[in-house]
């Protein structure tokens, strides 16, 4: 059974920054595109930023666009999401996926991927 972990979560002002990190067990590189997603209160989990791996090509949601950056260590199997100029509406819970194999068609959409962190939860104060 694979495993994601996330970290890095926390509580921060409007205007600052946090980085997420997700630790993957899975073995090799059996997943493309890895993500990460969020969910907020009430809410549906909306897809933030995915990666492939094969040709680096990063995917971001309008709404983070200049402001978060997606990257992965392949040699430590970690994805990170760097977070900058954070705004209250970026609260959420934050996920990391990825496809384990899956053929992905759109990077953002989370239906598509396969293995799922627990979450870390991300609070912006104005």
């Amino acid at each position: 059974q694979v495993q994601m972990v996330e970290s890095g979560g926390g509580s921060v002002q409007a205007g600052g920054s946090l980085r997420l990190s997700c630790a993957s067990s899975e073995y090799g590189y059996s997943s493309n595109h890895m993500g990460w997603f969020r969910q907020a209160p009430g809410k549906e989990r909306e897809g933030v930023a995915s990666i492939s791996r094969r040709s680096g090509t990063a995917y971001y949601a309008d709404s983070v666009k200049g402001r978060f950056t997606i990257s992965r260590d392949g040699a430590k199997n970690t994805l990170y999401l760097q977070m900058n100029s954070l705004k209250p509406e970026d609260t959420a819970v934050y996920y990391c996926a990825a496809d384990g194999g899956r053929r992905i068609n759109f990077p953002l959409n989370s239906y598509e991927y396969h293995y799922w962190g627990q979450g870390t939860q991300v609070i912006v104060s104005s």
